[in-house]
């Protein structure tokens, strides 16, 4: 490692700013896509670049449809009368439900087909069985719609009184209301749906135009060729989305420091996104925006920071599997690999459109990649989606040691000429072994013109 890498590494591993930007950031409060707190957090982010020496920094706004979650109530009224806490999911539609409560389980396709959902409000929970493919939520919901079903609760699998939000659609309103449930409640709800119970759901949201935006500036050498390292501000509104993704683009911030001090080959753009988690729509619009051919990867970091070991997911590249494991054995550092595309976050505006993709995530050290965010082993995101995001979950050191990694991981690649650009054809067929395209045309997010 040559000098200048290795001073700027060692006073990343006591630099307090990533703390520091995660706090001002998580202070903000309400951070959803479209919101004025979203707005102050891509400020903040432009800070963060400018701070680490980028060129060219500035905020660019794009239009979406953005949503607010109102008001939402859940009653069982018969046999008993019994309310619950719940809230709305974004994109769900107002409305006023009445209806017989049915217990899908997990709400796989074929647990909702045994059961008769016609004029039903569906209960299903938020994870996915062990051993079976990975079950999206828009996925569970556009298969309930599509049979018929009036309403859908999706109820935690997390305990902690803890009702589970998330997107329903990609940047428009839902065709049924849907709310989430804590774990707690989803008992309840199953056990009365077993008896034969009636219950009523209203939901007082609103979708509406509106205006969202991203940050972005330059490091490195003026080359036209470009890598981009990116992570999305916005967050839930229920929580202060420290875990997801406070930390991701915390790592992003505290990565563009160190990249600074590097010796890079080509162009490093680094971005923070907006409305990732209403639809990956500020990743789509920096798509849109940026000459494709010039990009010679794209690095997203949406997960890193929040446990202790990194985890790259390589959509199927060998040549981002062999740079992973070079990086980890340079850095003495273990990052566990994934090669499955998965198309639910920032890279996949850009892998769509054949710029080769990496995902940095974390997982906790000697535990199963599956296991839950809560802490509990469980499948799924655990704490993240929910009051519990905050920043006493995060580790300051995984956000350095994250960092320096990502960095390391961004050298390589500017390093790197030839890094393959996936076909249409490959990434279609990457996602079909993992069982995906199911999922995604049940959501509405298959790409056009794929066979």
């Amino acid at each position: 490692m040559d000098p200048d890498t290795a001073a700027a590494l060692g006073e990343a591993w006591c630099d307090d700013y990533p703390w520091a930007f995660l706090t001002r950031l998580t202070e903000i409060g309400d951070r959803m896509g479209g919101s004025p707190g979203e707005r102050r957090a891509a400020d903040l982010v432009a800070e963060g670049f400018e701070r680490a020496g980028a060129r060219a920094v500035e905020v660019e706004s794009f239009e979406m449809n953005r949503w607010s979650r109102g008001d939402a109530e859940l009653a069982v009224t018969d046999p008993v009368e019994r309310s619950f806490e719940t809230i709305a999911l974004p994109y769900s539609p107002a409305g006023e439900v009445r209806g017989e409560l049915v217990d899908a389980g997990y709400g796989t396709p074929d647990e909702l087909d045994a059961v008769d959902v016609e004029g039903k409000i569906v209960v299903a929970s938020t994870t996915t069985p062990e051993g079976s493919r990975f079950i999206h939520r828009m996925e569970k919901f556009g298969h309930a719609a599509a049979a018929g079903a009036e309403a859908f609760v999706f109820r935690n699998h997390t305990p902690g009184q803890l009702p589970p939000t998330g997107s329903l659609r990609f940047d428009r309103e839902a065709a049924i209301p849907a709310v989430g449930v804590s774990l707690e409640t989803g008992e309840w709800l199953t056990d009365y749906a077993e008896r034969g119970a009636r219950a009523a759901l209203r939901v007082d949201a609103e979708t509406t135009p509106g205006t969202s935006h991203n940050a972005h500036g330059t490091l490195g050498p003026d080359t036209d060729e470009e890598i981009l390292v990116v992570g999305h501000h916005d967050a839930h509104d229920i929580a202060e989305g420290a875990l997801d993704n406070g930390c991701g683009i915390t790592v992003v911030v505290a990565a563009a420091h160190l990249l600074a001090e590097m010796d890079l080959d080509v162009k490093v753009r680094v971005a923070g996104v907006g409305c990732e988690e209403t639809g990956l729509l500020g990743a789509d619009a920096l798509a849109e925006r940026m000459a494709l051919d010039d990009v010679r990867a794209v690095v997203n970091v949406d997960g890193a920071g929040r446990f202790r070991d990194l985890r790259a997911h390589t959509h199927g590249s060998e040549t981002m599997e062999e740079l992973v494991a070079s990086v980890a054995d340079e850095a003495n550092q273990p990052i566990s690999v994934r090669e499955q595309v998965h198309p639910f976050s920032d890279h996949w505006p850009f892998l769509k459109r054949g710029v080769p993709a990496l995902q940095l995530h974390s997982e906790r050290a000697s535990q199963p990649a599956a296991a839950g965010a809560g802490g509990n082993g469980a499948r799924g995101r655990g704490w993240g989606h929910t009051h519990a995001d905050t920043r006493d979950k995060v580790d300051d050191r995984n956000l350095r040691e994250h960092a320096m990694l990502t960095a390391l991981l961004v050298r390589e690649l500017a390093r790197t000429d030839e890094i393959p650009r996936p076909s249409p054809s490959a990434v279609a067929g990457n996602l079909r072994s993992g069982d995906y395209e199911e999922g995604m045309k049940a959501a509405g997010i298959w790409p056009e013109g794929w066979e």
